[in-house]
């Protein structure tokens, strides 16, 4: 009995831990922008955005985007500096929960925004990873 509830529960975890790591990330449910936050770090449920007024917004969105592509297990889901919007997805290392990052422009401001997907809670990754990146762009 306790071998079956052994294998079971082995069951279980492989599965979740497949279905977390292989679970699309469709770029029409998660490649956009959010209602406009004034300027500063903005804590939220899950993520957290960050909001600079710099000039030449449009350069520094590219800069910014070359910084977080480079970051491990980051890819590019949809969008472009050109664009005005760019969308990353990064994968956790262990599990790999996937984290959304939107940055964009709107007028003379970038916005950067990280959030889970699964669960309720990132445990400050996204607002360490988002200050990071910024960090490295000297914004």
């Amino acid at each position: 009995m306790i071998r079956i509830a052994l294998i079971i529960l082995v069951v279980l975890v492989v599965g979740v831990a497949a279905w977390v790591r292989l679970a699309p990330v469709p770029a029409d449910r998660w490649h956009k922008t959010t209602a406009g936050k004034a300027v500063g770090d903005w804590s939220e449920t899950g993520g957290f955005e960050a909001v600079r007024q710099i000039p030449d917004p449009q350069a520094r969105l590219a800069e910014l985007g070359r910084i977080v592509a480079a970051t491990p297990r980051t890819a590019l889901l949809e969008g472009s500096a050109e664009e005005g919007l760019i969308t990353f997805v990064t994968r956790s290392a262990v599990w790999g929960f996937p984290d959304i990052t939107n940055l964009w422009i709107e007028g003379d401001r970038v916005h950067v925004r990280g959030h889970l997907i699964f669960g309720r809670s990132d445990l400050g990754v996204n607002r360490d990873r988002i200050l990071g990146w910024l960090g490295r762009a000297g914004l």
